[in-house]
């Protein structure tokens, strides 16, 4: 009667998401789930097994999840971070801010092309397009915004001098 339900339990636990290395083991989960529990099918008929095979073993792939899901979990004590990479967590925290800061104080005129660069991975002639201007223009405004963000980057950094 069960035969050829491996290979198909198999496939039917990829399809419900299981990985194709476990797959095999929630197939044989689920048939020797199947043998103890044949007193429970109500019908022998082909569909009726199957219906009855598939739910044991969507059952076997849901019990699998759980298991590796509570074994991925990281105990307490070592979640913590050391304090050395909060502070550089920090830092770097401060540096995208201070990022934000700068690209929001361009002109909008420099901004638009250079976010829609950046962000967006748009080129310039796209940049034109969507913002009806030559794409010279969207190359010309994008490399003054990036030359006055590196310009305010320098300016802001400790020990350097203000160009003139």
């Amino acid at each position: 009667m069960i035969s050829g339900q491996p290979d198909r339990l198999r496939r039917r636990s990829i399809s419900l998401g299981v990985a194709p290395d476990d797959a095999q083991d929630v197939a044989q989960t689920a048939l020797l789930r199947a043998w103890r529990s044949i007193d429970t099918l109500q019908s022998s008929e082909p569909g009726q097994m199957c219906a009855w095979l598939d739910r044991i073993a969507r059952n076997a792939a849901i019990d699998l999840a759980r298991q590796q899901a509570r074994s991925s979990l990281v105990p307490l004590d070592e979640s913590f971070e050391d304090p050395r990479s909060v502070r550089r967590e920090v830092e770097i925290r401060e540096t995208l801010d201070g990022a934000l800061r700068a690209i929001q104080d361009l002109p909008a005129t420099l901004r638009e092309p250079l976010v829609l660069s950046v962000a967006e991975r748009l080129t310039a002639p796209e940049i034109a397009d969507r913002l009806q201007i030559s794409a010279a223009a969207a190359r010309q405004r994008i490399s003054r915004a990036r030359k006055r963000l590196l310009e305010g980057r320098e300016d802001a950094s400790p020990g350097s001098a203000k160009r003139s």
